[in-house]
């Protein structure tokens, strides 16, 4: 995953004189909150959804993470000193490719396997959760590596999600044990300022102090950062910034698409629905992402529990 360059030496850049509200810069994740409020998301989604089966049992990998977040959590606990330095440094305090991970996400990972419900899974899934049971500790650290780095082989797709759905779970446990005070934004906005990962949805608030602003989540550690609207947050254009949506849609899941670099990213409006999530919302709209590709443009970054391994998607 793509990381960080240097960031600025303030901690928020929007206005501050009297009278004017800036939205708080970063939101970190809440690990006893965040899986399952996906899992209960994707459940209602499904319900008459055309990828119903699918939904389904990604709301069961969710049910899993929440299982390892809560339990066992898995996580580091990084000294002061350490965050310090490396904001100091311009770099990510938890940076994905770079941060030496606990043993833990192993044990993570272990239990996950063990606690998703297989009775209904097609043969790939069953092969690639066997896969891993058999990996050694070295293929399973190799495998971790593969897929932070972006360099996951076709052969390894299937195994890959539930090594991503494990790192996800360690990642976000990390990063909560952070404070939000001591993290800054940084000057490639459309990357975690947690762990340099890109963001896997936006989200419009419609609550909170700044109703309005618009908010990325990490696709890696679940950290929310502000990021200014209207702005590409690939290529930083605005002239040629488009909404596109599915006709006869709600329209609580839009693609911003750039004609300067051909990218999209997906917001999702809190003010259609307040239960919006922007990871469940983002798989129940795949059907955006194929009209959207279709029409020429890319995805910003993808979901690292669909495109996993050499631009294909896994669905199993």
């Amino acid at each position: 995953m793509k990381q960080a360059e240097a960031p600025p030496d303030a901690k928020w850049t929007g206005p501050s004189h009297a009278g004017v509200k800036a939205p708080e810069p970063i939101l970190l994740a809440d690990p006893a909150k965040r899986f399952a409020a996906t899992a209960q998301r994707l459940e209602r989604l499904a319900e008459g959804h055309p990828l119903d089966a699918w939904l389904r049992f990604m709301a069961k990998l969710s049910r899993a993470q929440h299982t390892v977040a809560t339990t066992l959590a898995p996580a580091v606990t990084l000294n002061a000193d350490i965050v310090a330095q490396a904001t100091e440094a311009r770099l990510p305090p938890l940076a994905a490719d770079g941060h030496h991970r606990e043993t833990s996400w192993r044990e993570g990972l272990s239990l996950l396997l063990d606690r998703i419900d297989t009775g209904e899974l097609p043969p790939a899934a069953l092969q690639a959760m066997e896969q891993l049971r058999r990996c050694d500790a070295i293929a399973l650290e190799q495998l971790a590596d593969d897929f932070l780095r972006g360099e996951v082989a076709s052969v390894d797709a299937g195994a890959a999600v539930y090594v991503a759905a494990a790192l996800q779970v360690y990642f976000t446990g990390s990063a909560a044990q952070l404070k939000a005070e001591d993290l800054r934004l940084l000057e490639e906005r459309s990357l975690c300022p947690c762990c340099g990962s890109p963001s896997v949805s936006g989200v419009i608030t419609a609550t909170g102090l700044t109703p309005g602003s618009r908010y990325l989540y990490c696709s890696l550690c679940s950290t929310a950062w502000n990021h200014v609207r209207a702005v590409c947050i690939t290529c930083g254009g605005t002239r040629r910034l488009s909404l596109q949506g599915i006709e006869g849609d709600p329209g609580v899941v839009k693609a911003e698409t750039c004609g300067d670099c051909h990218t999209y990213a997906k917001q999702l409006y809190q003010m259609l629905d307040m239960q919006v999530d922007p990871y469940a919302d983002d798989f129940a709209s795949l059907g955006l992402d194929i009209l959207v590709a279709e029409a020429g443009f890319a995805r910003h970054a993808p979901n690292p529990l669909l495109l996993v391994g050499d631009g294909e998607t896994v669905v199993e």
